[in-house]
């Protein structure tokens, strides 16, 4: 089950804390290499998360960059919290390199802003139709048979974040009405999941709202995904059809913020939104 503490946050963290105290020391990557007899990509892939250092690594760079010994015990602190093992893992080997990134980092958010103008966001998914818009795709896609299963099992083991008695996540959705009229599967299942809608929509954690076809539409952009930590820099997740990407910058990320705003703003109330999905209903009766 998705719990606090996700050792990929944290593998970010002490990459991102190595960095700062080699710019404080003054080094470049290079002088850092050559000091140290290490390649300078091996200096460049622990602080970029790339590799996982070792604990020999972090106590030579702390001793390098006259880092004092909390400091020390901090990064060693992170380092072995990044060595644990994510419940994602155990599906690692049937999901994209980034989807597994994603569901390491949600995992220690604590705050998620959602816009998605085609489908229900896989944290709101029914089984039912995450298993028709997985096969809608696999024409393209080519998802092999024996993955689909075990993606589906993912995205429902994924929904912890925002079903946890403690600390769960909050999320705030924003949807584009054609969301809920995009058939995926049998008319049965349209009609499961808008009730999904419905009834995830009532959680004191998630906000949801519809963005009316006949409204403003401010932001022209694909789906986005902007995740808030307690103790890391907020990242925005982008999929494209075959590959996806993490905006890390702060510039950009605020971008996303200040879009996200604007499609609120012009989306129904949470009220409103809700009875827009219950009329939404009839048409799949």
């Amino acid at each position: 089950m998705p719990e606090r503490g996700s050792p990929t946050v944290r593998r970010r963290r002490l990459g991102q804390e190595l960095r700062r105290l080699r710019e404080n020391a003054g080094m470049t990557g290079d002088q850092v290499a050559e000091r140290l007899s290490w390649s300078a990509s091996k200096v460049s892939r622990m602080e970029t998360a790339k590799t996982m250092p070792r604990r020999a690594d972090v106590q030579a760079l702390t001793s390098l960059y006259g880092a004092d010994e909390a400091k020390q015990h901090e990064l060693l602190g992170l380092l072995r919290d990044a060595a644990r093992k994510g419940w994602w893992e155990d599906f690692s080997d049937s999901l994209p390199d980034e989807l597994t990134t994603l569901l390491g980092l949600e995992a220690d958010a604590v705050f998620a802003r959602n816009w998605e103008p085609q489908i229900v966001p896989g944290l709101l998914q029914t089984e039912e139709y995450a298993y028709e818009v997985i096969r809608a795709t696999q024409p393209i896609t080519r998802i092999p048979p024996g993955e689909v299963r075990t993606r589906i099992e993912a995205r429902m083991a994924r929904q912890q974040l925002i079903l946890r008695a403690e600390e769960p996540l909050v999320l705030w959705v924003v949807l584009d009405e054609s969301v809920l009229l995009r058939r995926f599967g049998a008319v049965s299942v349209m009609r499961r999941q808008l009730e999904r809608l419905i009834e995830v929509s009532r959680m004191p954690n998630i906000r949801v709202q519809i963005l009316p076809l006949d409204a403003g539409h401010p932001v022209n952009t694909s789906s986005f995904f902007h995740l808030r930590f307690p103790e890391f820099h907020d990242v925005v997740y982008l999929e494209s059809l075959y590959s996806a990407r993490f905006v890390e910058d702060e510039g950009l990320v605020y971008g996303y913020e200040i879009a996200f705003d604007h499609l609120r703003t012009e989306a129904a109330g949470v009220d409103a939104s809700r009875e827009l999905i219950e009329k939404r209903i009839e048409r799949w009766k």
